[in-house]
Parts: C-alpha cells; sequence; structure tokens
C-alpha cells in the first residue's frame, strides 16, 4: 500500500470508527453527514470522496465489523458442510470452549459494538446474517441430529437468542465475569447435568 492508498484507508477507517461510535447514542436514521465528519475530524467534500451516503459508509463499517469478527475464528473458516456431514453428531455441537473462546473474547473485547448490532438489528443485518448461518451452518448440523426440517428454525432461534441474552446481561455487568464462566453458564442452560458433565 502506497502513502496516498494508507491515507486514503486511514481517512475511511476514522468515518467507520466516527459511525460506530454516534451508532452507540443515536439510531442511524437520525445520523447526518455532518455529525459523522465532525467526529472524524474531517470536512463533508472528503466524505463524499469515498461514499455517496450514510448507507454506504454503514455498509462498508459492517463489513469491517464481519471481517474482524471472522479474524477470531481462524482455526474454523475452512469448516466445510462436507465435513460436518462427515463428522459425528458430538463433534458438531457448537457449545464447546473450542467455539466459544474466541466468540466471546470478541464480544469482551468490542461490547459496545455487540451492544449497538444487538439493539438496532435492523441496519447490521444481523436477520440476513442469521439466515445465512442458518442455511449453511446450522441447519446441515441439526440435520445430522435427524432434526425434522420443519422443527429447525424453531430450535436454532430459541439457541441462539438464549445464547445471546447470556451474552446481554455478561455486558451489562461489563464483562467481569470470566470467559470461562460465561462458557460454563451455557453449557448448563443447554445441556441437561449428566450430559454437561460428559462434556466437561
Amino acid at each position: 500500500m502506497n502513502k496516498s492508498e494508507s491515507k486514503y484507508f486511514n481517512t475511511a477507517l476514522k468515518m467507520n470508527q466516527a459511525l460506530l461510535a454516534i451508532l452507540e447514542k443515536k439510531d442511524f436514521e437520525y445520523i447526518t453527514i455532518k455529525e459523522i465528519c465532525e467526529k472524524a475530524g474531517v470536512n463533508r467534500s472528503t466524505f463524499y470522496l469515498h461514499y455517496q451516503n450514510t448507507r454506504e459508509l454503514l455498509d462498508e463499517s459492517i463489513l469491517n465489523i464481519h471481517k474482524k469478527f471472522l479474524s477470531y475464528f481462524k482455526d474454523f473458516q475452512n469448516f466445510s458442510v462436507t465435513e460436518m456431514k462427515n463428522n459425528s453428531p458430538e463433534n458438531l455441537i457448537f457449545i464447546k470452549d473450542d467455539y466459544l473462546k474466541p466468540y466471546l473474547q470478541f464480544v469482551s473485547e468490542h461490547s459496545k459494538l455487540f451492544k449497538t448490532a444487538v439493539s438496532q438489528e435492523s441496519i447490521f443485518n444481523t436477520r440476513e446474517s442469521f439466515s445465512k448461518m442458518f442455511e449453511h451452518i446450522f441447519n446441515p448440523i441439526l440435520a445430522c441430529f435427524n432434526y425434522p426440517e420443519s422443527e429447525r428454525l424453531y430450535i436454532i432461534k430459541f439457541y441462539v437468542n438464549g445464547l445471546i441474552a447470556i451474552i446481554m446481561e455478561w455486558i451489562e455487568n461489563d464483562c467481569n465475569e470470566t470467559i470461562e464462566k460465561i462458557i460454563n453458564i451455557m453449557k448448563k442452560c443447554i445441556f441437561n447435568l449428566d450430559n454437561f458433565k460428559n462434556l466437561c
């Protein structure tokens, strides 16, 4: 990356960060370009060199969040549906330290961002992200467990919303509990005690 490209990238990053900071306190539809520019320390003409409107900036910000989130799961990026089908069901349980530690580490380090994404789910496209996850990950896993197709979406929504509730409570308490303790609480909620003992 040359000096000019680096400067362009850094300016865009400032505007990304400015938007996310404003989103912590204000709904997206009420955020103005003027506010973003003031927060980022750039002028209006600089904004329009990068983006046509605030929605375009938001889309880029969300894409960067997803990339950052995925970077916490380096060991699982090549985990394919084919591998799922070839695994035994006990290897497809995602309530395990290997999966939860990087996820909770990300939440702990970006708690304000996570809280904003949950509270403003419509603008962060969390429903669309969930749909893609369901189609490509959760649905094949539940098929391996022989769950009827008509029941799968209900089961996953219960599963995901329950875990998010635990995480939100953790965030409200400034992530004071250790990641290990939160993982154990999640396991206790998902599994009965006999199964939980076998997984520990």
